[in-house]
């Protein structure tokens, strides 16, 4: 049985203008220590399925599907219920830490505090859980920085305190919303590391959200390609890197720089995203796609396995030579 089942995913948000589907019939699995990387422009809904997950969505939004974690339906449980499960079983890395972390505490209590409220640790016990997971994440003087604020630690030091928090009553499951976004890349490489490190160790599933493609291929094992809200192609890593199937993840995978490309030119996908208060007829990436046809105008490609754990939405055949 996979860890996590998620099922016909929509998330609809009222707005004066109308509804506006952020997600929409998101389908994807994960086994029990494996990683899932979730890819896509700024607006793709990456996010918002995240918060779906963590029951942590705004006022306005609605969730219609199914989540099968360790087969029951989390979208179906009470808000006492839901906090029981982000503290035991799944946490959330959030993009920022600065703004995660509350500046007025030290690091230190802040990550005594989930130990005590959640696993019923005393200060003391939490005080050496804390140093001994800070340890595990390859904080520095880890002892020390428990008597810091953190405005005192450097961005990449940051996310560490939130790896840690999130990981102190070692979850099942560990959603990872664009963690590197703000560091530099030397940090962003020692913390692909420690993630890696750290699956290893807990046996942790990762769902990893990201723009960053380069992320996704040190990292995970699976790979979901959304646009509009929809997945446009999902599978194994190294078949969609290698051969994607899809115009618009092949347009993501050109967009990255190469030292070893001839031309100075960088390739880009042409045109924006499209309104989700206005979504187009037929392929939400037709106007954008150099390879559309009439069909795509006015049809809308549903999701199909084209080979066994390869799944794509486009009307063109798999082998019509998108593949690169």
């Amino acid at each position: 049985m996979n860890l996590l089942d998620v099922n016909n995913l929509r998330v609809n948000f009222g707005t004066p203008d109308g509804y506006v589907t952020a997600v929409n019939n998101l389908n994807f699995s994960l086994a029990q220590g494996e990683t899932l990387g979730i890819v896509g422009e700024s607006g793709s809904g990456k996010s918002q399925t995240a918060f779906a997950l963590m029951g942590l969505l705004a006022k306005n939004g609605l969730v219609e599907g199914e989540a099968l974690f360790e087969g029951k339906n989390i979208f179906g449980y009470n808000e006492k219920d839901m906090n029981r499960v982000r503290a035991e079983k799944i946490a959330m890395i959030f993009q920022d830490p600065m703004t995660s972390l509350n500046p007025y505490m030290k690091v230190g209590k802040q990550l005594m505090e989930v130990l005590m409220l959640h696993k019923g640790y005393s200060k003391a016990d939490a005080f050496e859980a804390s140093v001994k997971m800070l340890d595990a994440v390859k904080m520095p003087e880890a002892r020390k920085r428990m008597n810091m604020y953190p405005h005192e630690f450097s961005g990449g030091m940051r996310q560490r305190v939130m790896i840690a928090m999130a990981l102190l009553c070692q979850p099942k499951l560990l959603i990872a919303d664009e963690p590197t976004t703000a560091l530099d890349v030397t940090v962003q490489a020692q913390i692909l590391t420690l993630l890696n490190e750290l699956k290893d160790e807990f046996n942790t599933a990762i769902i990893m959200i990201t723009h960053d493609l380069g992320v996704v291929a040190g990292l995970c094992d699976k790979v979901l390609v959304m646009y509009a809200g929809r997945t446009m192609e999902y599978g194994k890593t190294n078949d969609v890197f290698y051969r994607p199937t899809h115009p618009y993840t092949k347009g993501l995978l050109e967009a990255i720089p190469r030292l070893d490309a001839e031309d100075d030119v960088l390739a880009t996908i042409p045109g924006n995203p499209p309104n989700l208060l206005n979504l187009p007829t037929g392929c939400p990436f037709q106007a954008r796609c150099e390879h559309a046809e009439a069909r795509c105008l006015e049809e809308e490609p549903s999701l199909t396995e084209y080979e066994e754990g390869k799944l794509r939405a486009c009307h063109k055949p798999s082998d019509w030579g998108v593949a690169s």
